[in-house]
């Protein structure tokens, strides 16, 4: 056995032996090689541990007692103002010797006990405004007594102390670095707003960010932090600078304009090789090219990197020269696969396409073939899109990548000739058609696939677990042409901003969708303007900030939103282009997206549906798989969740979307929430056999955790707010005490 899976195997047989498991190997019994309080930290990482696998070795709870799995505990966080709505939780809460970090749907930090809920401390970054925003978890750190917890709210990285949820007054600016400084962009002008936590490695906090997916936006650097000072000690540039690796994949300048490739959705860490490893997004804009013709590296690609200097190891692009937000939106799962009769330590990247990529940790070499394939071309003016894409041929995509008119949905004669008038209109020829005047059917979306909740892994069996949503889309784009609406009023005006920019989300009815993109009708009764136009610039849930596009139009967005009529007479265009030169104005680099043709999709991230919203594709709409990452076959597939709307009589369940991913535990089970229809599940991990189901007061939209506590072991999740508690909620469930 060689040193590093010795060392691999020796903690796992440690956390067995804790956990009542003895494991001998040959003559040797390793239950004495770490403290009780070892047990204790089975889930101190982000989504477990700094590899991602989303597994633990805990079994006290296991396939055989599920049955009996009840509500422990219930932590009502009580952060929200009164008549506030409901928010949603992203938080995987984090925990260490009796100690759970988390977060409350509205971003506070919060101590709570593990065995019981009750809270220690919290801590406001907002320092009592309305702050907010998406946040998926804290991270720990320790040396000595040293004990922190670091996370982001807003553009600022604080440390606080474990044990009282103070501000360390040594790091930063007394407990706070802001994440705006050391940008591209001025860091007054300027908002970097990271959602899901860094990851740790020794003194080092590694972490991406979250920017801006319009024209103008700041490119989406990874940065490493000292842990004790909170200085910058070296940054990764995803747009290449000129004389770094990948500069020649963009124009000579794009440098100082593009935007985006920036990692959002997490990190994870080889410790022993030193290497970190993350996904990235797309450039900006997102939907049309002419300002970056190339490849556009870093862009949609997983990257390894050095983790102490940040230098670059290796690369694979998923996709080239994205024009459909096709982002990368997980972090990596590192886990060892029998390849070819041999171990191979490898990296498995999951995607908003529906595909599974597989590579050698070391060299970044793809286990399983990968060919690049042609696709349409753009029929944009000035559009190049480039002519391949990459196509794994193992594992087989796991959400779906082409429909035909027989795979539109029929609720009713009038609802399907409507749904097939509008799909024989858009442009659609497969995978991969680029964005179009005319409105281009696109599946997989951009929020197809899997998302942020990215797989699960069991490290011993090679398999990835992982949730998927069938969730297709329109790209209609339209050029932006100077002083088309000079004569709206400042209502109509913001009624232009709003179809812009929102419409997707909140719809044309202001009735939004789900709980994620909530109804914004009657808002007058539950904001005021003031904080109506804060949380317009903030962002908040799903929202990222529209600080810029707002900017001097705020008396026309909230005319609209407030439904009162206003004679100024602001332009749509006008607006977009000044927020292009907001974006610009913050440039030190004094460098101008050009000055050429842009385009806008109108219709971003709104999902193809009926007249009455019903998904506009037959089901399942979400479904939950096992992988074999050694053969690169699939062990089963299940749907996962129900839309009752859609459901046939006597028919079977139709699967739902959501972002979250599972929880994969040695006791044989996998745990999931991530549906709309507020059910938690575990499955029996080698069949798909749904064996436990509880009913949650919101929707578990976050990834579950596990630990051991006092004896016991526990299944945490966290759960968005409702009308009666919008902070949201933990609920911890356990064994009876028998």
């Amino acid at each position: 056995m060689d040193k590093l899976n010795s060392r691999k195997f020796i903690n796992r047989t440690m956390a067995l032996c804790l956990s009542g498991i003895m494991i001998y190997t040959g003559c040797m019994v390793y239950p004495t090689l770490v403290k009780k309080s070892s047990l204790e930290r089975t889930w101190a990482v982000y989504k477990a541990d700094a590899e991602g696998t989303g597994y633990s070795d805990l079994n006290q709870i296991n396939t055989e007692n599920i049955q009996e799995l009840k509500l422990a505990w219930t932590h009502k966080f009580n952060d929200a103002p009164q008549g506030s709505r409901g928010g949603s939780s992203e938080s995987n809460p984090i925990i260490l010797d009796g100690v759970m970090y988390t977060l409350s749907a509205r971003h506070r930090v919060y101590a709570l006990k593990a065995s019981t809920g009750e809270q220690i401390w919290s801590f406001d970054p907002f320092n009592g405004e309305a702050g907010g925003g998406i946040g998926r978890g804290v991270t720990y750190w320790e040396q000595g007594a040293d004990k922190r917890i670091l996370f982001t709210a807003g553009d600022n990285l604080f440390a606080l102390n474990a044990a009282t949820g103070i501000p360390i007054p040594t790091f930063g600016n007394q407990g706070r670095v802001s994440m705006n400084i050391g940008m591209r962009g001025d860091p007054d002008k300027i908002s970097v707003i990271p959602t899901s936590p860094g990851i740790v490695y020794q003194d080092l906090l590694i972490i991406g960010n979250e920017v801006s997916e319009l024209y103008g936006a700041e490119p989406g650097h990874i940065r490493a932090y000292n842990i004790i000072s909170g200085k910058l000690e070296w940054t990764f540039h995803t747009v290449p600078q000129p004389g770094e690796l990948g500069y020649d994949t963009w124009p000579k300048e794009a440098w100082k304009y593009v935007g985006g490739t920036n990692n959002w959705g997490g990190m994870s860490l080889d410790e022993e090789r030193g290497m970190v490893f993350f996904g990235t997004g797309s450039p900006t804009y997102d939907y049309y090219g002419k300002d970056r013709i190339g490849m556009n590296l870093f862009g949609n690609s997983v990257v390894a990197l050095d983790a102490r200097t940040g230098k670059y190891r290796w690369h694979f692009q998923t996709v080239h020269h994205d024009l459909w937000d096709y982002d990368l939106p997980a972090a990596p799962n590192l886990i060892t696969v029998t390849h070819q009769g041999k171990k191979v330590d490898a990296v498995a990247q999951t995607s908003k396409l529906g595909y599974i990529y597989t590579f050698n940790r070391d060299t970044g070499e793809p286990l399983f073939p990968i060919e690049e394939r042609a696709v349409p071309a753009s029929d944009i003016p000035g559009e190049q899109a480039w002519p391949t894409q990459p196509i794994p041929i193992k594992p087989a995509p796991y959400a779906r990548q082409s429909i035909t008119k027989d795979d539109l949905s029929f609720y009713t004669k009038s609802s399907h000739d409507s749904l097939l008038n509008r799909f024989n209109a858009f442009r659609y020829e497969g995978p991969f058609t680029p964005p179009s005047i005319q409105g281009t059917f696109m599946i997989p979306g951009s929020r197809g696939g899997s998302s942020w909740g990215g797989g699960s892994v069991d490290p011993e069996k090679g398999i990835i677990y992982v949730k998927s949503n069938d969730s297709p889309e329109i790209a209609t784009l339209k050029k932006v042409v100077e002083n088309e609406t000079a004569n709206l009023s400042a209502f109509n005006q913001g009624k232009a901003l709003y179809n812009t920019y929102c419409v997707s989300c909140h719809m044309p009815d202001k009735n939004g969708d789900e709980q994620g993109n909530p109804s914004l009708l009657a808002i007058e009764t539950r904001l005021t303007k003031e904080n109506a136009l804060n949380k317009i610039k903030r962002g908040g849930g799903k929202m990222p900030s529209f600080a810029s596009v707002i900017a001097g139009k705020e008396e026309a967005i909230i005319s609209f939103l407030f439904e009162k009529e206003s004679s100024a007479r602001p332009s749509r265009e006008q607006s977009f282009l000044k927020e292009i030169q907001e974006n610009e104005s913050a440039n030190k680099a004094g460098i101008n997206t050009p000055k050429e043709d842009k385009y806008l999709n109108l219709t971003a991230y709104g999902q193809f549906t009926d007249a009455n919203r019903r998904p506009g594709i037959k089901p399942p709409w979400g479904q939950l798989h096992a992988i074999n990452l050694n053969t690169g076959e699939f062990e089963w597939s299940i749907t996962l969740g129900n839309e009752p709307e859609g459901q046939a009589p006597g028919g079977p369940e139709t699967g739902a979307s959501g972002s979250a991913g599972p929880l994969v535990t040695r006791g044989g089970l996998l745990f999931i929430g991530s549906t709309r229809d507020k059910k938690f599940r575990a499955f029996d991990q080698k069949t798909g056999k749904k064996l436990w189901e509880t009913t949650l007061p919101g929707i578990a939209n976050a990834n579950p955790s596990t630990y051991w506590s006092k004896g016991k072991q526990y299944i945490a999740i966290s759960v968005g707010g409702d009308t009666a508690n919008p902070a949201g909620y933990v609920l911890s469930f356990a064994l009876p005490d028998k």
